[in-house]
């Protein structure tokens, strides 16, 4: 029985600190110091952890009442998976923070956003999220199973077109964009050729990097082209990459739709951007006679998982960045429950990550957003250059 019981003790909190470790191995081995700290750390961690198992054990074999205590203590015990969940997964309001108020009932502070609804026997239903009162009742007629929204009456489909929080949060990036891009615009019509200041400056400098390190070396005499695409690309990106690491806001390009939806629009601009020489290439590889039944195959399917590969980079780098600043602060929680010194004296250490891990997220938000549009320029190059046009390319460019 105890042993039964050692087992069932390393659930959520002891997966979710491995988790946090296993993701950030490199970093961690880059650092000896954190190697110790490492050691400390998982070595109190089961030190404290045996020790509430022990007293667990204990109490079972002296009354049943002590189990009764425990199945109680552990329904109210944190979960972190939850608080993870609530914040990657897509919702139908902003959870800013939830408090309890002098009767013990749980407060919840939101912002609600709007429900549109269409089901064969009521047609469409337009209303704001609020009035699920979180999961808790019905409304018109339909009622939430966890985050999915579901008619009361069996056999009904519904359709939900709702503004979620990652569509508000992309509408938001949207209007963003467009503010800066025609505030600056109309700075330049204004101005003229006089030197750039503030904004229009911060924007300029962004714009020629991408133009003069991204588009040029890899499109050549097209970038001209394909510029504007690929300043959407990078702008929209990073501002949904920095919108996202706002506390309560959401994580959408920690999304695969998202992330899915921008990999379908650049594989659509690379397969116009193909020539007779690209799928000649790819049906008619140069390589021996016997080699091409294999080697074709392989080619043709290489045209998908490129933007495949835009679509995993993105979505993962920005999902496993969140999800472990929140393991490291759920974790002041974790170690709060088997011992409330130890939760205390680990909350700066935990901090302390936290705030380090949130300052790389800044990096990636803008390291991310270049990738995308750079490895996009570099398919896109790979459709249109033919042989003759690359000899032609590395000419011109030992040329000059």
């Amino acid at each position: 029985m105890f042993q039964f019981r050692l087992k069932l003790s390393f659930n959520l909190e002891t997966e979710c600190f491995f988790t946090i470790f296993a993701a950030n191995l490199r970093t961690i081995m880059a650092f000896k110091w954190i190697k110790f700290f490492v050691v400390a750390v998982l070595g109190i961690f089961l030190l404290g952890n045996s020790q509430s198992v022990l007293a667990q054990h204990e109490a079972h074999q002296a009354t049943e009442g002590a189990t009764d205590h425990k199945v109680e203590k552990e329904e109210k015990a944190f979960d972190a998976s939850k608080v993870i969940f609530s914040h990657i997964l897509d919702a139908h309001e902003f959870h800013i923070f939830e408090y309890k108020n002098s009767e013990g009932e749980e407060q919840h502070v939101t912002i609600p956003l709007p429900v549109i609804l269409y089901s064969r026997i009521r047609g469409f239903s337009v209303f704001m999220s609020s009035e699920f009162h979180h999961g808790e009742h019905e409304a018109n007629g339909y009622k939430m199973e966890g985050e999915k929204i579901v008619s009361v009456e069996k056999g009904d489909d519904v359709y939900d077109f709702s503004i979620t929080r990652n569509v508000a949060q992309m509408l938001i990036a949207l209007f963003i964009l467009l503010w800066i891009m025609i505030s600056v615009a109309s700075k330049y019509k204004k101005n003229g050729n006089i030197a750039p200041s503030g904004m229009q400056n911060a924007m300029e400098t962004v714009i020629v990097f991408v133009r003069d390190e991204v588009a040029k070396p890899n499109l050549g005499a097209k970038a001209e082209k394909y510029l504007p695409y690929l300043l959407t690309v990078f702008f929209f990106i990073l501002v949904n990459n920095i919108l996202g690491l706002i506390p309560a806001s959401a994580n959408v390009t920690g999304n695969i739709a998202f992330t899915m939806v921008l990999a379908i629009i650049s594989f659509v601009v690379i397969l116009f951007s193909t020539n007779k020489h690209f799928w000649s290439h790819i049906f008619n590889p140069p390589v021996p006679g016997f080699v091409k039944p294999i080697l074709a195959p392989v080619e043709f399917l290489g045209v998908f998982t490129k933007p495949f590969a835009l679509m995993i980079r993105l979505f993962a780098n920005m999902m496993a960045g969140h999800i472990i600043i929140i393991c490291l602060i759920s974790l002041i929680f974790i170690f709060g429950g088997l011992n409330a010194g130890i939760g205390l004296g680990f909350s700066p250490v935990s901090i302390a990550f936290a705030v380090f891990i949130y300052v790389i997220e800044v990096l990636v938000a803008f390291i991310q957003a270049f990738i995308f549009t750079l490895l996009t320029a570099v398919f896109i190059s790979q459709a249109f250059e033919g042989e003759h046009h690359t000899e032609g390319h590395h000419e011109e460019k030992a040329h000059h």
